[in-house]
């Protein structure tokens, strides 16, 4: 089974669809590439994706060692290059709820973070700058 289903809408907006779960998500090409802007671009998701996997990937190790991460959130920037258009860098800023988090348990979770399947994924040459505010 296909993981998506990707729709071309026309006016640079596409729509996919998860294949198991049948959500949605609709991208729209960004304001400095000829598009509206009205949603997330492709690579606002490529860039969110790192965010979404590095948290997945810490509640996964925080629940096997018996910490709490619940409120967590991490402000994404994708900073764009040119010649040729791509991804240059994107930064994560996680910040932890007030959490008397051990130094175990915060090696844990930046150990977590940097080892989730998407900051493999993505090409060396994208920079990675990742803070943790505990």
């Amino acid at each position: 089974m296909a993981t998506s289903k990707i729709t071309y809408n026309g006016g640079l907006r596409t729509t996919s669809i998860h294949e198991r779960s049948g959500n949605e998500i609709i991208t729209d090409a960004p304001v400095d590439n000829k598009g509206k802007g009205e949603a997330f671009s492709p690579t606002d998701l490529l860039a969110t994706s790192l965010g979404n996997c590095m948290l997945t990937i810490v509640g996964i190790a925080a629940n096997e060692h018996g910490f709490n991460i619940d409120g967590t959130t991490c402000a994404i920037t994708k900073i764009m290059a040119e010649d040729p258009r791509r991804v240059a860098e994107i930064v994560v800023d996680f910040q932890f709820p007030a959490n008397d988090y051990s130094d175990k348990d915060k090696k844990i979770i930046e150990r977590s973070a940097n080892t989730c399947p998407v900051i493999y994924s993505l090409h060396p040459d994208i920079k990675k700058t990742v803070t943790f505010n505990y």
